[in-house]
């Protein structure tokens, strides 16, 4: 049964309780940076031998050669074609909408010539190379192969590397979503010893331009690491949710979408505001009546305790502030009029609007991306989406009269930064 802390923004200690919860800076583990620094170190030395030791004692997944650790692209078509036809019909609509919602994205190129006669210019081009990580673990996760390779792919990007660990038979689903979201190579590894060989690449896996998806905290250590050799997407914390309500949604469908989230991991956030004092006790109750049936409760129990609250505010307007304080992952507005209200949110990686807006639909077929900023991020950063994939190039043509108007102020700034060989090379061309 969870203990679900229950806090009233009247309260005295209301902001000490409320700063607890919104704790999400998440310590960098010393041991796992240090961990993560030697795997790497390691991989970038040796390669394709240290990828596959690793791989044998960390993942547990046996192998002789780093070939031994990829799977075939006939093998990836046999686990979509022997899909079961729901899960097959599933993944294709996912596809389709994910992929239809995000070419709304792509970055397209621009020319124009101004008064001077100077062309100017954007090229958009793709990244060449990706790297997918898809983490394992404690769920297998086609959805986020769907979330990341499809982007890419409409994107134009050359060409997907993507790592998985398994120690046993792969998902079915996560190897069909790789066929359909047409991943060129996959590798069953994992950890810090992945991201270093996508980083590095090794005479069996390439090295990558990028690397996206989530992973455990060794996965993020060393994503951290290779940040500059190669881009990352962003360091993923817990999954996080905040629900405004107006106590009129039915408390189960509430409880169900805390859950949702508690059941990531046990450092999951899961938060609802209400003004309703009442309504808090008939979630709690909801909460203390669904749990025990839920399979993955020893999950959700101590992420609801360590990091779950039920929030009774004076007023939805109060609310929203405290959701902008929050900066939450997923956002959920459960009330009547709520898309009225969105302008209000000014940090929230996903807005799910109304009550019958579950958040998971987000996570699986709505369209929009799952991957999403964490712990407060959202007040800077966006979901990952095409734009991530897609370079963005200036260009300039000057013609000889537009170099003489545009070389007698750049040789004056230039002179005033103390910079000669600038100046020169401007006032070469007047």
């Amino acid at each position: 049964m969870a203990d679900v802390t229950i806090l009233r923004t009247a309260g005295n200690d209301f902001r000490v309780q409320f700063r607890r919860i919104l704790d999400r800076s998440q310590e960098v583990s010393h041991k796992a940076e240090e961990i993560a620094a030697n795997i790497l170190a390691d991989v970038r030395a040796r390669g394709d031998e240290a990828l596959v030791e690793w791989t044998s004692r960390l993942d547990g997944r046996q192998a002789r050669t780093a070939s031994d650790l990829e799977v075939s692209q006939d093998a990836l078509a046999r686990a979509f074609d022997d899909l079961a036809p729901a899960e097959r019909d599933a993944l294709q609509m996912a596809a389709e909408r994910i992929r239809a919602y995000h070419e709304q994205q792509i970055l397209r190129p621009y020319e124009y010539e101004d008064a001077l006669g100077v062309r100017l210019g954007q090229r958009i081009t793709p990244l060449e190379r990706v790297g997918l990580y898809v983490p394992g673990g404690k769920a297998a996760y086609p959805s986020s192969v769907l979330m990341n390779a499809v982007p890419a792919r409409v994107a134009g990007v050359g060409e997907l590397i993507m790592m998985a660990p398994s120690p046993g038979l792969p998902s079915p689903l996560v190897l069909a979503a790789a066929h359909l979201a047409r991943v060129d190579r996959l590798f069953l590894a994992g950890g810090a010893q992945a991201i270093g060989a996508l980083a590095y690449g090794t005479a069996t896996v390439p090295r990558v331009d990028k690397i996206v998806g989530p992973g455990n905290a060794y996965v993020a250590a060393a994503k951290r690491q290779v940040y500059g050799t190669v881009a990352i997407d962003m360091i993923a914390g817990p999954s996080e949710i905040s629900i405004v309500c107006d106590g009129k949604t039915n408390p189960d469908w509430i409880a169900y979408d805390l859950f949702a989230q508690a059941e990531h991991d046990e450092g999951a956030q899961a938060l609802l505001f209400t003004p309703d004092a009442a309504f808090i006790e008939a979630v709690a109750a909801s909460i203390r009546r669904l749990l025990p049936a839920m399979e993955r409760r020893a999950i959700i129990a101590p992420a609801l305790a360590n990091h779950g609250a039920l929030i009774h505010v004076r007023s939805l307007d109060e609310a929203m502030e405290l959701v902008n304080e929050v900066a939450p992952e997923h956002l959920e507005l459960s009330f009547e009029g709520a898309s009225a209200w969105v302008d209000k949110v000014r940090h929230a990686g996903a807005i799910f609007v109304g009550r019958h807006t579950a958040e998971a639909l987000g996570d699986y077929c709505a369209g929009p991306n799952h991957v999403l900023p964490t712990s407060g991020t959202a007040r800077f950063s966006s979901p990952l989406g095409v734009y991530d994939f897609q370079k963005r190039t200036s260009v300039i043509e000057c013609s000889a009269q537009a170099a003489h108007v545009l070389g007698q102020p750049a040789s004056v700034l230039a002179r005033g930064e103390g910079l000669t060989a600038h100046a020169l090379s401007a006032e070469c061309r007047i």
